[in-house]
C-alpha cells in the first residue's frame, strides 16, 4: 500500500530559497531581481512583501500540486466544494487562507495537511490533519 502524501505548511519552509529560485520571469531578468530593486526603494513595500511572503509560498505550492495532478482551477474548486474565484484567490498569494480552507485543499489533493510551529532554536512540532 502506498504511503499517504502530505501537504506541509510550516512557517518559513521556503524562506531559505533565493528569490530567483522561488519566482522567475519568463522574459528578461528574474522577478526576484526586480523585487529587490523595488524593495530597496521603499520600506513600506519591503514590509508588505515580508507580510505576503508566506502566502505567496503557499500559492506556489498549491499551483505546483494542481499542475502535478493535472487539475484545472475549476476541477480543484469542485473537489474542494468551493468556487473558481476562491481557488484563484488562494493561488494569488495575496490572501490568508483559514484552516478549514487548507483542510479542504489537502482533501482535494488527497493529501494530509501538516501544520507546524518552529521556535527560534529550530525545534518543530507538527500536527497532522488526516483526510
Amino acid at each position: 500500500m502506498d504511503s499517504p502524501r502530505r501537504l506541509f505548511l510550516t512557517t518559513g519552509n521556503l524562506a531559505s530559497m533565493a528569490d530567483d529560485q522561488r519566482c522567475a520571469s519568463r522574459i528578461g531578468s528574474g522577478s526576484g531581481r526586480s523585487l529587490r530593486r523595488r524593495g530597496a526603494q521603499s520600506a513600506e513595500y519591503r514590509a508588505e512583501q515580508t507580510r505576503l511572503a508566506p502566502y505567496e509560498d503557499l500559492a506556489r505550492m498549491i499551483i505546483a500540486r494542481r499542475i502535478r495532478y493535472g487539475l484545472t482551477q475549476a476541477q480543484l474548486a469542485e473537489r474542494m466544494g468551493t468556487s473558481v474565484p476562491a481557488v484563484s484567490r488562494l493561488e494569488s498569494g495575496q490572501h490568508r487562507p483559514n484552516l478549514a480552507t487548507l483542510e479542504k485543499l489537502a482533501r482535494a489533493f488527497r493529501e494530509r495537511l501538516v501544520v507546524g510551529l518552529e521556535d527560534e532554536a529550530g525545534t518543530s512540532e507538527l500536527a497532522v490533519f488526516d483526510r
